[in-house]
């Protein structure tokens, strides 16, 4: 597959490595990566692309781990032109793919809104945590999102509704290869230094709790119905196990570290050990909340390595 023959506005490259992009800061290359200039130069390159070329979306890289042998297709990278956040009327602010949970949660803070404040803690830019109905502190995405404008596959820009994205626990109904390059989020008038209060409580709370500081990927497993997925990693005896350079944190059970040049394959396969102890020990099967994209490298130690 060749695209450099490709006319766009963006930066396209080819064999980009993906692990400066990534927060566990391990993994293999795209074998294309883009970063459109704007939604129009994302539909153009789109629609032409056969329709066989996977296409993915790479925002902060904080949810993902990339496996070593690269990633096929095509990598979509929102940056700084889709990082925009607006305030559109008194409780909603109009939100580019590309803009931080920080950010966004800022902006409101600045204009008098509040309910967005759980924003702050979710690692991840607007397009990654809408796929996935990020959530944080007893909030989700489906609970402050308006619609979005979705760049389609083929090309196309459409408007969905909240309603109609199928939301449940850490999942939307978005197609594969859909980007997310805006959103709207509505919350309610508030004080600005009541909103900084409780965006303050939560950082603090973030850091108290969480490996923030070790290149990790975030919460790792998704609570099973009436669990806590680190209680019942803690319970299996995992915390601080190791597989190479990958290690459970001490601080917080449901996160995986990179402790230095972990591969990604050590990553993913210390997340498929605790899977394993924790069955045996609960008989409880945790699920992903990691994404885990690519091929797998040359020497791949995991039997259970199937795609999420």
């Amino acid at each position: 597959m060749t695209l450099a023959c490709l006319e766009t506005r963006g930066r396209l490259t080819e064999n980009a490595p993906l692990a400066p992009l990534v927060w566990f800061k391990a993994g293999g290359a795209a074998r294309w990566l883009f970063e459109p200039a704007d939604v129009n130069d994302l539909r153009d390159f789109l629609g032409p692309l056969a329709p066989e070329v996977p296409v993915m979306a790479l925002g902060l890289g904080s949810n993902l781990i990339v496996r070593d042998g690269g990633v096929a297709g095509v990598v979509v990278r929102l940056g700084k032109p889709f990082a925009h956040v607006r305030a559109i009327d008194t409780a909603t602010l109009e939100c580019g793919g590309g803009a931080s949970g920080v950010l966004v949660s800022s902006t409101a803070r600045d204009h008098g809104i509040a309910g967005l404040e759980f924003l702050r803690s979710i690692p991840g830019t607007v397009g990654g945590f809408v796929r996935m109905n990020g959530g944080a502190y007893g909030r989700e995405v489906k609970d402050v999102l308006v619609d979005c404008d979705v760049v389609t596959r083929s090309g196309d820009l459409v408007t969905v509704s909240a309603a109609d994205l199928g939301f449940s626990y850490r999942h939307s109904g978005l197609t594969d290869g859909a980007i997310v390059v805006a959103a709207r989020f509505r919350g309610v008038p508030g004080e600005a230094t009541v909103i900084q209060a409780e965006m303050d409580r939560i950082a603090a709370a973030r850091e108290a709790s969480q490996p923030l500081r070790s290149k990790t990927g975030g919460s790792t497993f998704k609570n099973p119905a009436g669990h806590k997925a680190w209680e019942l990693v803690d319970a299996a005896g995992c915390r601080g196990l190791t597989l190479g350079g990958a290690q459970v944190s001490e601080k917080h059970t449901n996160f995986l570290i990179n402790t230095g040049a972990a591969t990604g394959a050590q990553i993913e396969a210390l997340g498929e050990l605790v899977r394993d102890k924790v069955r045996a020990a609960t008989g409880v099967d945790l699920e992903w909340e990691i994404r885990r994209v690519g091929m797998p490298g040359p020497h791949f130690p995991n039997k259970n390595s199937g795609e999420a």
